[in-house]
């Protein structure tokens, strides 16, 4: 993209994709309900709305889905004046249901709108958003003070996109070594989480009883709850949590790290399980 710095030279810079994204569901009886919109950046669409719609409780089980497919056209198929229609075609996706797969339908009569700012919108109460988590185990994981430190520089590391762009979220998972196993990443903040949470889902490995999370940006009570989920017992944050946040996690026995930067964090709930060091 041509653009023009202060002091008036022009350049190309690259920026950050942001398109829509309709999720539908495909139901066994051969109909199919818009359940969301989304503003994302494209790439891991199926993983998204695998994530999303476990997140938000709609289904339970990789085996309740039968296919994930783009509607449509690709993005690119065709020239000229269809080149938009092939584009919002492809921003289409649907997840079709097993023919024995059952869903409650009444989550779906609450239709959502998600921007890639604030996340999941009009949701009726706190008590919906809670009524699928499950408290966390207390299976004895630890993590060391030090360790917890060193994610934000890995995490960027691996922030390929945000390299080029410097306009990304990510979400990772590590694990108590430090060592990172996925990331993703997205105009979204939510939108990275749901893909991470949709690949370990997909791939039937959830929960994820023995990861430690990371997002990029605060860590907001839509964040925690998706992260309780997917069974996540540590989740830290560059940036700050807010109440509601420090609150669900405390209800459901989460580890809460917030302001990890600049060789400092502060645990917000769930000391137990970060190790530090003791001071004399």
């Amino acid at each position: 993209m041509a653009v023009r710095s202060a002091d008036g030279r022009e350049f190309r810079d690259k920026v950050a994709v942001e398109e829509p994204l309709e999720i539908r569901l495909g139901l066994p009886d051969g109909t199919h309900k818009a359940v969301s919109i989304t503003m994302r950046t494209p790439g891991e669409d199926a993983e998204l709305a695998a994530g999303f719609l476990f997140t938000e409780g709609i289904i339970k089980s990789p085996e309740q889905i039968k296919q994930i497919r783009h509607c449509g056209l690709k993005i690119g198929k065709v020239k000229g004046a269809l080149d938009r229609v092939a584009s919002l075609n492809s921003n289409t996706i649907r997840v079709d249901l097993s023919d024995n797969a059952s869903v409650d339908l009444k989550k779906l009569e609450r239709h959502f709108y998600t921007t890639s700012s604030c996340g999941v919108c009009g949701k009726s109460s706190i008590d919906a958003l809670r009524s699928d988590a499950k408290p966390i185990d207390n299976n004895g994981l630890e993590i060391a003070g030090e360790v917890v430190n060193s994610l934000p520089d890995e995490l960027r590391k691996a922030q390929s996109a945000f390299e080029r762009t410097g306009g990304l979220h990510a979400s990772a998972l590590f694990d108590a070594s430090g060592e990172i196993d996925i990331i993703r990443e997205d105009v979204g903040r939510h939108n990275a989480l749901d893909k991470v949470i949709g690949k370990k889902f997909l791939d039937g490995e959830l929960p994820q009883n023995n990861a430690v999370l990371l997002v990029s940006g605060r860590a907001s009570f839509e964040l925690v709850q998706k992260g309780l989920m997917a069974g996540i017992p540590i989740m830290a944050a560059v940036g700050a949590p807010s109440s509601l946040a420090v609150e669900l996690a405390k209800e459901y026995g989460m580890t809460l790290v917030g302001f990890v930067r600049d060789g400092r964090f502060n645990i917000y709930s769930g000391d137990a399980r970060i190790r530090l060091r003791s001071h004399r």
